[in-house]
């Protein structure tokens, strides 16, 4: 069976649900000479996603802060995994991680593009709203950058981690007129922006990849306890771990929608969807919008131009 997505485009239902594992969904996948890049893996949902990935024999390039945090993860998995440093804030360093992946492997199969910040208070980069930079923009050099070879492999695939929260944006969608992030500070509005670009982000980047071997899609992963909630105040973080351990999705249960999309041998033609639970669901207006879509890739190289 198979849904259609609003966007017009057709990805199959799996079997898979909200309770799924990345394991589970992952069984009797051989992923022997395939190479995968996954960011933020020192812990969370991307730490489980490169072991998975590892373990099913994918060799993958595990991005994390520091040089440390980074061979600390790889070195605990099963399988192979080299560490790379990547700064998502500082440009310069997703140069060089882009760099450095290159020279490890000449293809990237699967590109998961899933770390990210969520702030309790305003910070600026370059004088840019911190969740933008981070989430979205640092990503979007990352993507460009391996975007040759993750076209020189047989099937690569874009895989970017948004959230439900997009739907947290403002109702008009992008701010493109206060990217600084001008105003009063709203943490569940700023995080939710980053992830309407996300999603935008993989939608238009699926449009300019008709008629190539390579697809992207963007996802939910669900709520999920990682340490993201590392930065809310201390009372704020206690609740969200306790809640988490009660109601909410483990890290196994959250990352198997990236690590379905980012394997399913049924969705190797699918692009533009956006997933949840390992299914297809269908996004806010403001994540379809193919000129929104459209005037952010234009913005986005406009800000990142010296480093594309």
């Amino acid at each position: 069976p198979s849904l259609l997505i609003a966007a017009g485009v057709d990805a199959p239902l799996s079997p898979f649900g909200e309770d799924s594992t990345a394991e589970e969904v992952t069984d009797g996948l051989d992923l022997t000479d395939k190479t995968a890049l996954v960011t933020g893996v020192n812990t969370g949902i991307g730490y489980e996603t490169m072991r998975v990935l590892a373990l099913r024999g994918a060799h993958v390039l595990g991005t994390a802060r520091t040089a440390e945090k980074g061979q600390i993860a790889c070195a605990s998995v099963v399988g192979r995994a080299t560490p790379l440093v990547l700064e998502l804030s500082d440009f310069d360093s997703v140069v060089a991680c882009a760099d450095a992946a290159q020279a490890q492997a000449g293809s990237i199969d699967i590109l998961v593009c899933n770390a990210g910040v969520l702030l309790n208070e305003l910070q600026q980069v370059r004088g840019l709203e911190m969740h933008f930079v981070v989430n979205h923009l640092g990503h979007f050099i990352l993507v460009n950058r391996l975007l040759e070879a993750v076209l020189a492999a047989p099937e690569g695939r874009v895989v970017v981690v948004s959230s439900r929260a997009h739907r947290s944006a403002p109702a008009d969608g992008i701010q493109f007129d206060n990217l600084a992030g001008a105003g009063d500070f709203d943490r569940q509005a700023f995080y939710g922006h980053s992830k309407l670009a996300n999603g935008l982000f993989s939608h238009e980047l699926a449009r300019r990849l008709e008629g190539s071997n390579a697809t992207s899609n963007s996802l939910h992963p669900g709520v999920v306890v990682t340490n993201i909630a590392r930065n809310l105040p201390a009372w704020q973080e206690a609740i969200f771990r306790f809640a988490g351990s009660v109601f909410l999705k483990s890290v196994e249960e959250g990352a198997a929608t990236s690590c379905y999309v980012a394997t399913n041998p049924d969705l190797a033609d699918v692009s533009g969807c956006y997933f949840s639970d390992c299914n297809p669901v269908t996004p806010s207006a403001n994540m379809r919008d193919d000129a929104m879509a459209e005037r952010l890739w234009s913005v986005s190289e406009e800000l990142t131009r010296p480093y594309l």
